[in-house]
């Protein structure tokens, strides 16, 4: 067997002499956003604490953590990243100043970070198409901690952190709300969930609220509280709805010519599934509930609950939607799924790390988590719309557009930003920053 030799590289010759640099080419049209957004501004008029001039606005520093998670951090040490780069982002607050920020971040100051938010979503919406229909998912994830942190407790899967519950935009990838809880907090309470409802309709731009809004989540959102909330505030629901005795018999109870194919994700039969409306007495839900069915072939190897002649494997849903298209209703339920997508986009934005011994300091953190996750979102909607970058999830982003290397040129009427012409996302990087640019100032 003949075997190749390794082929070394070339020998190098290091230098340390190029002027200019910058790593976080791309990274700069998120704070440039935020400012063409108002989020800036807002943030700076909220949080000002003193009549005397600081040297970092906390809410600035605030911006720029945002921007920091948005571009990958989990600790304040990454703040580095953006203090290293002083031409791209300015003078950026050192991990002391951030920490002491953060620590003065109490309730009354988040509700000011959320108004913000929620300000430059308006306009964000107002700039970008809105979307066609609101969906609201609620889910709630699991974030460890490896030391002994205020309020972590054990969780429900034997591990030992945080059990935080957020409420994201479908369509549009946003992480309207989220609230931390100790890791040993209820899946199913029903007083969380209509916390979070809240505080993501707050979010909302005025008009955008509409009786087709759905809120959709697991079996933990089937709670009578929680759904009656949710009708008291004429919204539909989809949550999914436990397989108790009494649902397993209706389901098992439907004849054959009730059942009708179930669609899949493009809207077409699909082989092996169907639905159908179960016959419940559903009179202690809130006015016009229903329960729908949606039989399956399993894939080999899957465990079932139970079983009837066909060996099929069943989930159900409760929903106040109303419409014949009962296998429509359903098949919008199961894109319920996308939640776990903006979950993981969210921990590879700074959620997977709560960095901070105190819990008030956690919470606050979470809160700029979300902001993060808001600059991305609006960087796609707003300046990447058209192009295969606007749906791609956050590592993928910033491998392509935000650490994009570049050199800085400084010259009598500014300061030009010199991309590498063989990158090859580099012209839509160009033409973001142009869109940028055009984009009226909030």
């Amino acid at each position: 067997m003949q075997v190749n030799a390794t082929t070394s590289l070339a020998p190098l010759k290091v230098t340390c002499d190029m002027p200019g640099l910058t790593s976080r080419a791309g990274t700069a049209l998120l704070s440039g956003l935020a400012d063409t957004l108002g989020l800036t501004d807002a943030l700076v008029r909220g949080l000002t604490v003193h009549s005397r001039a600081v040297r970092h606005e906390p809410g600035r520093v605030a911006r720029d953590l945002a921007v920091m998670l948005a571009d990958g951090g989990d600790a304040l040490t990454d703040l580095g990243a953006l203090r290293d780069q002083g031409v791209l982002f300015g003078e950026v607050a050192s991990d002391a100043t951030a920490y002491r920020c953060v620590e003065r971040l109490d309730e009354k100051m988040l509700e000011h970070i959320r108004k913000a938010r929620a300000a430059a979503r308006a306009r964000a919406w107002g700039l970008a198409e809105a979307p066609r229909r609101l969906i609201l998912d609620i889910d709630a994830t699991l974030v460890t901690a490896h030391s002994e942190k205020e309020d972590a407790a054990g969780t429900y899967k034997g591990g030992f952190g945080f059990h935080p519950l957020l409420c994201c935009e479908a369509t549009t990838g946003e992480a309207l709300a989220g609230i931390l809880r100790p890791g040993n907090a209820g899946s199913n309470t029903a007083v969380d969930h209509v916390a979070v409802l809240e505080a993501a309709l707050a979010q909302l731009p005025e008009g955008a609220l509409n009786r087709g809004t759905l809120v959709r989540c697991d079996s933990a959102g089937a709670t009578h509280d929680f759904l009656a909330a949710v009708d008291a505030r004429r919204l539909c629901f989809s949550v999914g709805f436990d397989l108790t005795e009494r649902v397993r018999t209706a389901c098992l109870a439907v004849p054959k010519s009730g059942w009708i194919p179930a669609l899949d994700s493009d809207g077409d039969a699909r082989e092996g599934a169907w639905v159908a409306e179960l016959d419940l007495d559903l009179s202690a839900w809130p006015p016009g509930a229903r329960a729908i069915c949606r039989r399956e072939r399993p894939h080999p190897g899957a465990q079932l609950s139970f079983s009837d002649s066909g060996g099929h494997r069943f989930q159900v849903m409760l929903t106040n939607q109303k419409g014949r298209r009962i296998a429509r209703l359903e098949q919008v339920h199961r894109r319920r799924a996308a939640i776990e997508d903006s979950i993981r986009c969210a921990k590879a934005s700074g959620l997977r790390n709560l960095p901070f011994r105190s819990y008030a300091m956690n919470a606050a953190w979470l809160e700029l988590v979300l902001m993060g996750i808001d600059l991305l979102s609006w960087t796609k909607r707003l300046l990447l719309f058209g192009t295969e970058l606007a749906a791609c999830e956050p590592k993928r982003l910033r491998y392509r557009l935000l650490h994009v290397a570049g050199r800085i040129a400084r010259h009598a009427g500014g300061v030009k930003l010199r991309l590498p012409r063989t990158w090859p996302w580099a012209q839509t990087l160009a033409a973001a920053f142009a869109r940028l640019q055009a984009l009226p100032s909030g």
